[in-house]
């Protein structure tokens, strides 16, 4: 029994769930890696002038190991990280660069036009450039005088 703010005893579900929460934060943290509970792989994202430009690090990754698919108002990022050949081999003392299928779903802040998406990858580094439609674009509207 916990005992309370008002100095009498009773049960506190709320303690009890964020308990829960911790231990399997913690579980499946140690299970898939810090990485995992974060996220995968991490993005940032910001807008410039008229479009939104999102990037994400995939170290030892090429343009063919990645997917991009964008929807209405999603752009998700997926693809696998596999094993070497002579990885079983190996002896390991320490690895922290996962491997597997990774899946990464943002949501993006305005529509995009779709004919436009660039996508580079250079140096385990994919840039994406969304533009936005130019119907969408803010517009300056002049003030006349009567």
């Amino acid at each position: 029994m916990l005992l309370t703010q008002t100095g009498g005893f009773g049960w506190d579900p709320f303690s009890e769930m964020r308990r829960l929460q911790g231990d399997m934060n913690r579980l499946f943290e140690g299970y898939h890696g810090p990485a995992a509970a974060r996220g995968y792989p991490p993005v940032n994202l910001w807008v410039g002038d008229n479009s939104l430009v999102v990037t994400t690090e995939l170290p030892g990754l090429g343009r063919d190991d990645v997917d991009l698919t964008l929807g209405e108002d999603t752009l998700t990022i997926q693809g696998e990280r596999k094993l070497q050949a002579n990885d079983k081999q190996i002896a390991w003392h320490r690895r922290e660069r996962g491997h597997g299928v990774f899946s990464r779903t943002v949501e993006l802040p305005f529509r995009i036009d779709p004919e436009k998406v660039a996508a580079r990858f250079h140096n385990g580094l994919l840039e994406i450039e969304m533009p936005r439609p130019k119907a969408d674009l803010p517009r300056k509207i002049k003030i006349s005088a009567k």
